[in-house]
C-alpha cells in the first residue's frame, strides 16, 4: 500500500465535494503519488468525527449520497489510477446492518476497492466481516488505538490484510495534538512484531512535520482527514478551485516528494 516512505492516505467522504469535482481530485491525488484515498460512505452523527468531518457527511447526505454512489465512483476511478488506491470506509449502522454484511462486503469487493474499514462495528460483528472479506478477496483496515488493549492490538494485527490504522489519540477527528514520536514508537513497535501489514497513524495530522513525526515513529504511512476536508470545504463553499487548493496541501504535506510529471489541472 505504501512503497514510498512516507506513505500518505487522505480522507474525503463520498459526494463531497460533488462527485464531478472529487474525479477530478483523485486525479491529482494519483498525480502526486498519493497513496490512498480513504473515501468514507458518509453517516450521521460520527462520534468519532468532529464538526469538520462531519459537516462533509452531512452535505453529503443532503445530496443524496449513498453506497451505491460510492462505489460506483471507485469502479470509474480504478482503471484511471496508476498509484492512488481508494479505500472505502462504511459504517457499521449506518451502511452495513440495514444492507446485511454478506450484501455490503460483497458490494466492496466487486468495485475493485483496495480495501475496507468497517467503521464502529461491536465486537460480536467483526469475525463476520473478516470471514467474508477474506472469501472476497477484499484486503482488510484494521483499527486500534496507541493506548489501545494487547487483545485489541492484536485483533488488529491478526486481521490486517490492506493496513492497521493507528489511531494516535482518544477523542473525535480534528482535535487534539500533533503525534508525538516517542509516544508512538511503542505501539507500532508492539504492531510490526506481530503483522507484516502497513501501519498508517492517524488523527492529529495536519502539516508536514506531523508527517515526518508519523514516519520517524517508524509507521509506514500518516493519514491526514480533517485538514484535508476543511481546505476542500473552504475552497469550495467560498468558490475557490478546490483541485488546485487540495493539489497545494499534498505538496506541502510531503515537501521533499517528488512526483512524476502532472496532468494539467482543471479550473473551477
Amino acid at each position: 500500500m505504501f512503497p514510498r516512505p512516507p506513505g500518505l492516505a487522505v480522507f474525503l467522504n463520498a459526494g463531497d465535494p460533488p462527485f464531478d469535482v472529487l474525479e477530478d481530485i483523485a486525479d491529482m491525488l494519483d498525480d502526486h503519488e498519493v497513496d490512498v484515498l480513504e473515501l468514507g460512505v458518509p453517516f450521521p452523527d460520527s462520534i468519532s468525527d468532529g464538526p469538520v468531518i462531519r459537516r462533509s457527511a452531512d452535505r453529503a447526505l443532503a445530496a443524496g449520497t449513498d453506497l451505491q454512489d460510492a462505489l460506483a465512483f471507485v469502479e470509474r476511478s480504478r482503471s484511471r489510477h496508476r498509484h492512488l488506491r481508494v479505500v472505502v470506509l462504511a459504517d457499521w449502522a449506518h451502511t452495513v446492518r440495514p444492507r446485511s454484511m454478506a450484501r455490503v462486503v460483497t458490494a466492496i469487493a466487486e468495485s475493485g476497492a483496495a480495501g475496507a474499514l468497517l467503521h464502529g462495528a461491536p465486537p460480536r460483528v467483526r469475525p463476520d466481516f473478516y470471514d467474508r472479506a477474506g472469501a472476497a478477496g477484499l484486503p482488510v483496515v484494521t483499527t486500534c488505538y496507541a493506548s489501545s488493549s494487547p487483545e485489541v492490538v492484536a485483533e488488529a494485527a491478526a486481521h490486517a490484510s490492506a493496513y492497521v490504522y493507528l489511531v494516535t489519540h482518544y477523542g473525535p477527528s480534528g482535535a487534539g495534538p500533533a503525534p508525538d514520536p516517542g509516544a508512538l514508537r511503542a505501539p507500532v513497535d508492539a504492531l510490526r512484531a506481530l503483522t507484516g501489514a502497513p501501519i498508517a497513524a492517524g488523527f492529529g495530522v495536519r502539516t508536514a512535520a506531523d508527517v515526518e513525526r508519523v514516519h520517524a515513529a517508524g509507521a509506514d504511512a500518516a493519514v491526514v482527514g480533517s485538514t484535508v476536508v476543511a481546505r476542500a470545504e473552504a475552497s469550495f463553499t467560498g468558490g475557490g478551485d478546490v483541485v488546485a487548493d487540495l493539489a497545494t496541501l499534498v505538496s506541502d504535506l510531503r515537501p521533499n516528494h517528488r512526483p512524476r510529471s502532472l496532468r494539467p489541472v482543471p479550473h473551477f
